[in-house]
């Protein structure tokens, strides 16, 4: 979140980026593990910078050649540091480096799509308040983040979301990995035995229910109303507009800072129309386990 408040929020980098080269933006936890063509090419790339262990985080800026020759790497944010990156990485370039590698291979386990006959769901979590003031600009934007991750339904659940039932597991699910404090980085999910209790269903349209997670110690929990509305056209849904929202304590390995104390929570659900790029992104909770995240 930080990264698109900052350093990609400056002109001269987005100009840089649009006219220079061919961005891409990779979950780098799958491409390190990928035993296809696609990992392949990203660990030749990687493997030539300073994180080149790929049992830990490869995570950074790499500008490399078609052929993979890696011209540069950064982890820093700032936007003046990561220009100047760019134009001494440019500076490496050779034309003899223009030779692209096809991608042959597809590992299965972590190039997963959406399931065939399902749904995509937007979901957007934010802190309402409860943040003590600063004058830091980089914890002013971690405050002020909204996050973002997909949900997938299965046609299976799609059919009983049209029957006016909200399915059980997509309910689990929901709680799991969707109703979680990721503004500031990778929440960890829910387990099941954190429940204390998800209820969400449908009448005459609306959505009504609520949700409770607790760990065993005490240290994060989360309890809040859903609210939502829910429309058909021909069996399929073509309307889902959805919001949780309650009082979150507690935070996780990669999100720290949280407010004090508990906090309100809102977390919005909405239907994706695959117009924005980010909607074929797997969601957090599908890593590497997609069959039991769908199940």
């Amino acid at each position: 979140m930080i990264d698109r408040e900052s350093t990609f929020a400056d002109p001269e980098i987005v100009s840089f980026i649009k006219t220079k080269t061919v961005p891409v933006a990779i979950d780098q936890w799958n491409q390190r593990r990928q035993k296809d063509s696609e990992g392949d090419f990203y660990r030749k790339i990687a493997g030539q910078g300073p994180r080149n262990d790929f049992d830990g985080t490869t995570q950074g800026l790499y500008l490399a050649a078609p052929d993979g020759t890696l011209l540069g790497y950064t982890n820093n944010r700032n936007p003046d540091r990561v220009m100047q990156f760019f134009k001494e990485s440019m500076a490496k370039f050779r034309p003899a480096n223009t030779k692209s590698l096809a991608v042959e291979t597809e590992d299965r386990k972590y190039v997963i799509r959406p399931p065939e006959g399902g749904l995509v769901i937007r979901v957007q979590a934010k802190v309402l308040d409860g943040y003590e003031q600063t004058d830091d600009k980089f914890i002013q934007i971690f405050q002020a983040a909204v996050s973002r991750d997909n949900l997938w339904i299965t046609a299976a659940e799609q059919q009983q979301l049209a029957a006016g039932k909200f399915p059980e597991r997509l309910t689990v699910r929901i709680a799991r990995h969707c109703l979680v404090d990721n503004t500031r980085g990778e929440a960890p999910a829910w387990k099941e035995a954190d429940i204390v209790s998800a209820k969400i269903k449908i009448t005459g349209g609306k959505i009504t229910g609520h949700c409770e997670m607790k760990l065993a110690d005490g240290s994060r929990s989360y309890s809040a109303d859903v609210l939502g509305e829910i429309e058909f056209k021909d069996s399929h849904v073509s309307t889902l507009n959805m919001v949780a929202k309650g009082m979150y304590f507690g935070s996780g390995p990669y999100t720290p800072n949280a407010p004090k104390g508990k906090f309100p929570l809102a977390v919005s659900f909405t239907l994706a129309d695959g117009k924005d790029i980010a909607d074929a992104v797997p969601p957090e909770g599908a890593r590497g386990w997609v069959a039991d995240y769908l199940r």
